[in-house]
Parts: structure tokens; C-alpha cells; sequence
């Protein structure tokens, strides 16, 4: 059996999928805490439980994990965003899924952002461009919705005001804000649909 048929087997069971998960949390809180460099395998291994034979049952080396790691964050966004344009019947109600949904994303997965913005460029190429195009899918989903909502708005602008929308929610990542969460949702949902040009917010 070959090394990544062997890794695949082993990730389908339920119990190789509950290990894979801790893994990838150990890696995420480490890899934001003091960067890729800094994280040795051993050290993800320990944190996670695992031993460093059957962590190398999931993955064959610590970029795999980072790889897989950020795969993850930006899967998580474009199937979330794909399923709420789905779900909802107007683009304005879509436009307000997505801003709920990605700072909801924003808060429960503060450390896997920090990791995306200080590790997605030092990817492997064939890794790096993969992931950006699926960030870049992810967000012309909201391109997409948000000229819907405001016909008038020319591309370009629309693709800026997405983006800018973006760094404000995850700026949470490097801010813990002295907000209750919910307070902190709330206003982080209304500076969006502003910074969306929007009049929705508190």
C-alpha cells in the first residue's frame, strides 16, 4: 500500500478522524503562538496526545499538516458561503447570511486565521495557488451577492469593499477586543454591512 493510501485509510475511521481533528487544533494554537518555524512535530504530537508514530499515520510531515491546516479554513468558508447563496431566496438576505456567517467563522476560528495570514504565502506553490483560488472563489461569492444587491456598483469596487470587509472581521484574530462576544458580534456584522456601503449596523 502506498504512503498516501495508507494515510487515507487510516483517516476514515472514526477513531483516525478524532486524532486527524486534534492534530490539526494542536497545529492551529501552536502555529499561532509562535509561528511555523518554531513548531516541531514532536511538539503538535504532545499537545495533541499522539505519538509521533501515529501522527505520521495522518501525516507525512509537518507541512502536510499546515497544508491540510489552511485547506481546511478556506473549504470551511466557500462550502458555508456556497450553501447560504443557496438557502436564502434574495440576495439581500444572502448578503446577511454571509456577513453573519463569516463573523461567526471569525470568532469561533480566531487561531486558524491567525495561521492563514502568517503562513499561506510560504506554501508549497502548487499548495499556495490552490489555496488562493478558492479564497478568491470564496470571495467573488460575495461579489457576486453584494452587486445583486446594489446593481449600480461597478466590479472593481464591489471586489474592494469584499476585501476591506474581510480584514475588518478577522482583525480579530490579533485583537482581543474587551467586548462581551455577543457585543463584539453585533457591532462586527454592523462595521461590515457599513463597510459593504451598507446602512445595517448598530
Amino acid at each position: 500500500m502506498s504512503l498516501d493510501a495508507a494515510l487515507m485509510a487510516t483517516a476514515s475511521t472514526a477513531r483516525g478522524r478524532h486524532t486527524r481533528e486534534r492534530l490539526l487544533e494542536a497545529t492551529a494554537n501552536l502555529v499561532a503562538a509562535r509561528g511555523f518555524h518554531a513548531v516541531a512535530i514532536t511538539d503538535i504530537g504532545a499537545a495533541a496526545g499522539v505519538t509521533g508514530s501515529a501522527l505520521y499515520r495522518h501525516f507525512a510531515s509537518k507541512q502536510d499538516l499546515l497544508v491540510a491546516l489552511l485547506d481546511r479554513v478556506v473549504g470551511d468558508l466557500l462550502t458555508g458561503a456556497r450553501a447560504v447563496v443557496d438557502a436564502t431566496p434574495s440576495a439581500a438576505e444572502a448578503l446577511d447570511a454571509l456577513v453573519e456567517a463569516h463573523v461567526a467563522f471569525a470568532l469561533r476560528n480566531r487561531n486558524l486565521i491567525r495561521v492563514y495570514d502568517q503562513e499561506a504565502d510560504h506554501l508549497p506553490d502548487a499548495d499556495r495557488r490552490r489555496i488562493r483560488r478558492a479564497m478568491r472563489t470564496y470571495a467573488e461569492e460575495w461579489v457576486r451577492v453584494l452587486r445583486s444587491v446594489r446593481p449600480g456598483l461597478d466590479e472593481p469596487t464591489a471586489r474592494t469593499q469584499v476585501h476591506a470587509a474581510f480584514g475588518l472581521v478577522n482583525s480579530v484574530a490579533d485583537y482581543r477586543s474587551p467586548l462581551a462576544e455577543d457585543r463584539l458580534r453585533d457591532l462586527l456584522v454592523g462595521m461590515t454591512h457599513k463597510a459593504l456601503g451598507g446602512g445595517d449596523g448598530t
